[in-house]
């Protein structure tokens, strides 16, 4: 369903903030500003395992009540004649009326259907799940996704990937919301009908309005259809905090403004596993049977270091200022984007896996590819480009021939870090596959160290998030072909389209298919076309 919300007592309730939480209007904020009642968002499945699964829902009481129970069922059949397990879960006000639970004595490869019982006898909608496979596996299929910003297009993406009956699993790789105040959008990219909660032009801070904008999202039907068909394995990046988040605070927060950086990080991850069918472990790997092993990392406010500031090099307008920064900061050996810990965890699987599973696929909320500026961007940019936005780019085109980065926030801007994992995957002789996000735009790495092939990455563009074309006043094909010629490892791109992406892993290959959807101005399922691209066993690189 679409949550039907009041604006009067939104505005009441945004006002609030935090502290609201802990005064009796506070407590009912959520059924009185959704003005929803039963069951409001659909059912959701996640961390899925080999007989095991998380289930997820949001159920309101009619009345009024701190707590309710929810009874939950398992079955072999969408009828529900063969019901095979079930539990009970409590919800209350305390977690905003969220609720999950994990059923186990599962069988594995086996998809099962499941709903919840609310108190009354009110059934909510079945979902449809499955779980991981185990022994010698043929095929598996996983969707890719990355960057839904609502206000500027429709989850088409979603609502295509959903109509699949060909999908295992869903791999969303971070940016699911974002954290934006209403004015930070141009009028003219807003879609009149998609309008973020809450309503105030301050991006989140509170824990209150990190529910409410994923109570938002969360109420969008397409994404609600998306979550209701397969499970799902999901990381955050940066925007389901804040822009360029490090785990001492952020870009795009000032203390000052914000206040403390620890109070809205902890209510940002609060919000995020209220509101998602995650579990509470940082990272965790999922086996799919000898066939790969799936990791899921984290990698924005445990371990992230803050990324090397390159600005005094560009305002110093010098070379040397920018050789300087290269071979010094850029290249400090303690900068980590998991952190150590998470680090020696990843690294341990890898090689113990690489042993067990003929693919290792990493899921990661940043590109790890090498990607520097071409020369011929500048003279691209649009008539109406700003005077700071032509900086930019003739800044990272002054970077690109000194060989730095044009995307410091990423791996590219960690790149003692980016060589202890690429060197990890070398030593374990794993068949590495990144998938990865954020960019907004399509690519396909053929990674390496040390002049050695290492593996390769599918980065998936946006379900609606706008990329580079956006600066651009040529044709795509022509931004694509410069960055191909620039940067050694990009073996393919895409700089203007939306969608999302399908990964089949095979014993002996996996391949990806970019999804281009038609539009994200209109709501529908049309695709403008795909583009595919594989990698065998053994070969680390793509097969071009």
């Amino acid at each position: 369903m679409t949550t039907n919300i009041d604006r009067r007592r939104l505005i009441i309730g945004a006002s609030l903030g935090l502290g609201a939480l802990l005064l009796p209007v506070g407590k009912l904020l959520a059924a009185e500003v959704l003005n929803a009642k039963g069951f409001t968002h659909n059912v959701a499945s996640g961390e899925p395992g080999a007989d095991s699964m998380l289930l997820w829902t949001r159920y309101v009481p009619p009345g009024i009540a701190d707590e309710v129970h929810l009874q939950a069922e398992m079955a072999l059949d969408s009828g529900f004649t063969r019901i095979v397990g079930g539990a009970t879960v409590r919800t209350g006000t305390y977690r905003d009326w969220t609720a999950k639970l994990t059923i186990t004595g599962l069988q594995p490869g086996t998809r099962y259907w499941y709903r919840f019982i609310a108190p009354d006898g009110s059934l909510s909608p079945v979902g449809r799940t499955r779980t991981l496979p185990v022994g010698d596996v043929a095929s598996f299929k996983l969707g890719l996704f990355s960057c839904a910003n609502l206000p500027i297009g429709w989850f088409n993406a979603y609502a295509h990937a959903a109509e699949r009956e060909d999908m295992d699993l869903w791999l969303h790789v971070g940016d699911y919301i974002y954290e934006y105040g209403i004015a930070s959008y141009k009028p003219q990219d807003r879609i009149a009908e998609r309008n973020v909660l809450p309503a105030h032009d301050h991006e989140m801070v509170s824990l209150l309005d990190y529910r409410m904008r994923l109570a938002c999202y969360r109420a969008d039907n397409d994404l609600q259809k998306l979550h209701q068909m397969a499970p799902m394995v999901a990381l955050w990046d940066d925007h389901e905090i804040t822009n360029d988040s490090w785990e001492g605070g952020a870009q795009n927060h000032q203390p000052d403004k914000e206040g403390d950086w620890s109070i809205r990080k902890a209510a940002a991850v609060q919000a995020y596993r209220e509101w998602m069918p995650v579990s509470d472990e940082p990272w965790k790997a999922y086996p799919l049977g000898s066939l790969a092993t799936l990791y899921r990392t984290e990698s924005r406010l445990i371990g992230r270091t803050q990324t090397a500031d390159i600005k005094r090099a560009f305002a110093a307008g010098t070379d040397a200022a920018l050789e300087a920064f290269r071979d010094g900061p850029w290249r400090d050996s303690s900068a980590t984007m998991l952190g150590l810990e998470q680090e020696n965890w990843l690294y341990h699987a890898l090689k113990t896996n690489a042993r067990s599973s003929h693919w290792q696929l990493v899921g990661m909320g940043t590109i790890l590819g090498r990607t520097v500026m071409p020369k011929e961007t500048v003279g691209w940019l649009r008539p109406e480009a700003s005077e700071r936005s032509r900086q930019a780019f003739k800044d990272n085109v002054r970077a690109a021939r000194l060989g730095l980065p044009m995307w410091m926030d990423r791996w590219d801007g960690y790149p003692a870090a980016r060589s202890r994992l690429l060197h990890a995957a070398q030593q374990a002789d794993a068949n590495l596959v990144m998938l990865s996000g954020d960019s907004h735009n399509a690519w396909a790495y053929s990674l390496s160290e040390d002049s050695q092939p290492a593996g390769v990455e599918f980065a998936v563009h946006a379900v609606t998030s706008g990329g580079i074309e956006g600066s651009m006043a040529t044709d795509p094909r022509n931004v694509a072909a410069a960055f191909m010629a620039t940067n050694q490892e990009i073996s393919w791109c895409d700089t203007a389209q939306r969608g999302y992406a399908m990964i089949e892993i095979t014993p002996h290959r996996v391949t990806g298919e970019w999804v281009f959807m038609q539009d994200i101005k209109t709501r529908g399922l049309a695709i403008a076309g795909t583009h595919r691209m594989q990698v065998e066993r053994e070969r680390k690189a793509f097969v071009v």
